[in-house]
């Protein structure tokens, strides 16, 4: 138990980091794309990678892409029932705002340190069916709901697909999930360079969560976003308990899922209401809040299960 509080507090402490360079000036918000592409598309995709190459699979383990999607699909049904009695933009804003997981920015990082190539392995299987509904699935359909366009444009589809391509993190987790299925490896000198270069990983997706975290909160955002993030705690805890309990799966895997539960809502919120033309400053309140709760949550979970 020390070493799990040991080393959260160390991820806590990189977030407190970045949160306090950017309150001395030294590195500002307008960094963020650039740790932002860093991460994305240098640190997390060799991170996969690396820990794929460690780790084993069959295919009975493709139906957790299944539990990835539907998860993140139920958070956003749920998230759109929570304003059920207001306007079309609450009912939008609710949607995309309680749905998805931050899986590579976040949650990973806590799965590298504290579960191992198995953890990471079935973390990039989660968030492969995770990414359909963050990755323009949630938008789609707010934006139905909104009358703003979405899943009655044709186009959609097609723009939702050509996206999770266009996402290397996306395109690394189907790869090497072909890859470890067939049995195959890669080259032991690109294993390592991958390793390398994936340890970076934690350190810069946490600074960037402290570059981009925002504690100002109004009374009344305070309102909506302890329903918003409540009410996601609830059914994580729920879901986590029964996943641990009775899946199919290995103590690792079901552990894995566990805690992946409580993971912080998805980073696309934010600009997906921008677009939608909705709060966007209480969006960013659901975020920064659900990271706060995340620390402290995955944390306790790791500890429990």
């Amino acid at each position: 138990m020390s070493s799990v509080l040991l080393k959260a507090g160390c991820f806590f402490l990189i977030i407190l980091m970045g949160y306090g360079l950017k309150k001395i000036g030294l590195l500002s918000q307008s960094d963020l794309p650039v740790f932002s592409k860093l991460v994305t598309k240098i640190t997390l995709p060799a991170a996969i990678i690396h820990n794929f190459s460690q780790a084993t699979m069959d295919v009975s383990m493709l139906v957790i892409v299944l539990i990835g999607f539907l998860c993140s699909g139920a958070y956003a049904v749920i998230g759109y029932g929570l304003f059920a009695k207001g306007t079309r933009d609450q009912k939008a804003f609710g949607l995309v705002n309680a749905s998805g997981y931050n899986i590579g920015c976040f949650t990973m990082p806590f799965v590298q340190g504290f579960l191992g190539a198995p953890g990471v392995a079935c973390t990039s299987l989660f968030d492969t069916g995770n990414a359909v509904v963050c990755t323009g699935g949630s938008y789609a359909v707010a934006a139905s709901v909104a009358g703003k366009g979405g899943a009655g444009d044709k186009h959609q589809i097609r723009r939702i697909v050509i996206q999770l391509l266009k996402s290397i993190p996306f395109d690394c987790y189907v790869i090497m999930t072909a890859l470890t299925m067939a049995g195959l490896r890669i080259p032991v000198f690109m294993d390592q360079v991958a390793e390398t270069v994936g340890n970076a990983n934690t350190f810069l997706s946490m600074t960037m969560i402290g570059l981009g975290l925002e504690l100002h909160m109004t009374r009344e955002q305070t309102g909506s976003v302890a329903k918003i993030l409540g009410t996601r705690f609830a059914v994580s805890a729920v879901l986590a308990v029964l996943f641990y309990q009775f899946l199919p799966f290995s103590l690792e895997i079901r552990r894995t899922l566990a805690i992946l539960m409580f993971g912080p809502v998805s980073a696309l919120g934010v600009p997906y209401t921008s677009m939608l033309e909705g709060d966007v400053n209480l969006a960013s309140a659901v975020n920064s809040a659900s990271i706060i709760l995340g620390i402290v949550s995955l944390t306790a979970a790791i500890i429990i299960f």
